[in-house]
């Protein structure tokens, strides 16, 4: 469904391509996304980005879509939100189509209805799952079996437009944030390709999203990396690969210092008692108590291999604890029996 905007039943033969696109894009998705565009045969006639950040999920995947944009010389605007500047500057260039990717502020309508025929925006993840921020991460927390990339057209609202065409990848018992991320950007070209392919040709059929299936997730900050102990060991194991470098990792205290959490895995025998534990040794590891019912002794423990000092150093868990006892915690309170 393409709302206000209504495709042809043949594109005009006066309409050949390439098509004139603007781009609004930030980080490396928005970097990957402009390169796939300049190897492509449309024309960017501008770039829309933000400025830097120094926030922690911005600062990191931080390439750079204002200095790829000068380089091939294509127009540069940089705003944190649209700004009626920016609005006239895109009515007067009447752009044929909008691509967007990791835009981090709403776009309002009047903006992404410029283009001639709307605009696609791309969405790392099989909406209308994930939708909103850091959704990698979050559908790995999550337990889900897969991720992937979505382009669907911008609405009214954040990520529910209608999807003309989605990819996805496998999220296997080994994956991490950062190789999820790296699979879901090597999707972008095709994808945005495919897209644009069937804009062009006039085959393409926007499915409406199911927003009863809808799952909206908030933008991360420090406190969502704190492990809570009360969880099952798995998805405690299934966290700190979510949080993999160079994301700021899982984290949790022992005896008033923090300790960043970089590898681990469930333990092969049960173990029982109060959930942050510091308990024994098991396959070179540690074994911390874990799971909101580990009193009852019929929950596994997660074994801790490699944790990291604010220093930067790792270090070996079995090394940095030396034996049982203590307990981690949600702050740096000292637990030392």
């Amino acid at each position: 469904m393409w709302g206000s905007l209504k495709p042809p039943p043949n594109l005009p033969e006066s309409w050949v391509f390439p098509v004139r696109v603007v781009m609004f894009g930030y980080q490396t998705w928005g970097h990957r996304t402009l390169q796939a565009l300049l190897k492509s045969r449309h024309e960017v006639c501008l770039v829309v980005t933000h400025p830097t950040s120094d926030h922690a999920y911005e600062s990191i995947w931080a390439d750079s879509v204002e200095d790829l944009a000068r380089g091939a010389g294509i127009e540069v605007l940089l705003a944190k939100r649209p700004t009626p500047e920016l609005v006239e500057r895109v009515r007067e260039l009447a752009p044929d189509v909008g691509v967007a990717n990791n835009w981090r502020t709403r776009l309002p309508r009047e903006l992404f209805s410029i283009p001639k025929y709307g605009t696609v925006n791309l969405h790392d993840s099989l909406l209308p799952k994930f939708t909103g921020f850091s959704p990698v991460i979050w559908s790995l927390i999550s337990g889900a079996g897969q991720t992937g990339l979505t382009a669907h057209f911008m609405d009214d609202e954040l990520d529910t437009g209608d999807i003309l065409l989605q990819r996805s990848v496998e999220i296997t018992p080994t994956s991490t944030g950062t190789s999820l991320v790296y699979d879901t950007l090597d999707l972008i070209p095709d994808v945005l390709e495919d897209a644009l392919d069937a804009i062009e040709n006039g085959t393409a059929t926007p499915v409406p999203q199911d927003l009863s299936q809808r799952t909206f997730f908030h933008k991360r900050s420090d406190r969502d990396s704190l492990v809570d102990w009360s969880w099952p060991a798995a998805d405690i194991e299934r966290f700190i690969r979510a949080l993999s470098d160079p994301y700021p990792n899982a984290y949790t205290y022992f005896r008033g210092e923090r300790l960043r959490l970089i590898s681990a895995h469930v333990s092969r025998c049960t173990y029982g008692g109060t959930p942050g534990r510091v308990f024994i040794e098991e396959n070179g590891g540690m074994v911390i108590v874990a799971g909101a019912d580990a009193f009852r002794g019929r929950s596994p423990g997660l074994v801790l291999d490699v944790v990291r000092t604010d220093d930067g150093i790792d270090h070996s868990a079995l090394d940095y604890f030396g034996h049982g006892g203590g307990y981690l915690t949600a702050t740096p309170e000292f637990a030392t029996v």
